[in-house]
Formats: structure tokens, sequence, C-alpha cells
């Protein structure tokens, strides 16, 4: 029964490709672990928790480590994007956009100037 209650975040996880997954069922209360690949991925798993169980759910035991703390994420550029849109995507701030040029100024020289297929790297803040 719990387990059905968390599919989502077990299906959010392995489309995350979680890595050491390991989920166990003890009675009424289910137990998470593994590594996520970043803080987001990280953060993307804990927003499908809460949304299933509330923000401190009694039936579940969750232990998300993260593989590279060194960044936040990294993001592939979209046709139509900018650096606005991107960091109002992963910041709810388009203001942001000024750390993600700063990060990414080994490839980038124009903040206004962006092309589908780069790599960018999404800094924590």
């Amino acid at each position: 029964m719990v387990k059905a209650k968390y599919q989502s975040v077990l299906d959010l996880g392995e489309k995350l490709s979680i890595q050491d997954g390991d989920v166990q069922v003890n009675g009424d209360k289910i137990e998470i672990r593994g590594t996520a690949a970043t803080p987001y991925d990280k953060d993307l798993l804990w927003d499908e928790i809460k949304k299933v169980g509330g923000d401190n759910p009694a039936d579940l035991m969750a232990d998300i480590q993260v593989a590279d703390d060194s960044i936040y994420t990294k993001h592939t550029v979209k046709s139509g994007e900018s650096l606005s849109l991107i960091a109002k995507h992963y910041f709810k701030d388009p203001m942001k956009y000024k750390q993600i040029f700063e990060a990414n100024t080994g490839l980038l020289d124009n903040p206004d100037v962006i092309h589908p297929g780069q790599e960018l790297v999404i800094p924590n803040l």
C-alpha cells in the first residue's frame, strides 16, 4: 500500500537514473535510498515526495545523496530559450541569468546570445 502511494517518486527516480537505488518496505513505512547526479535532481525527488506525502511524511524515510554538488545541474539549450527563461525555470527568478552567464563565460561571450544544443552549467546559488 505505501509503495503504491510513493510509486511516482520511484518512477521519477528511475527517470533520473538514481544510482545505487534501494527501496525497502517495512510494515507501513517505506525507506528510499540512492544517489542523484546533481542537487537539482535531488530537489526534483524531494518535491515529488512532498507532493505525495506532505512536508514531513511519517510513512517515509529517504536518504538521497548527490554525486556532484559542485554545480546545481547542466542544461541543454532549446530553441527559443534565453538565459532569463532558464534562470526562471531553475531559480524562479529571471534576473539570476547573470549567475548562469558568469558560470559559462568559457562558452558564452554575450548573455543575449545562446544557441540550441549548447550545454550550460547551472551554478549553485
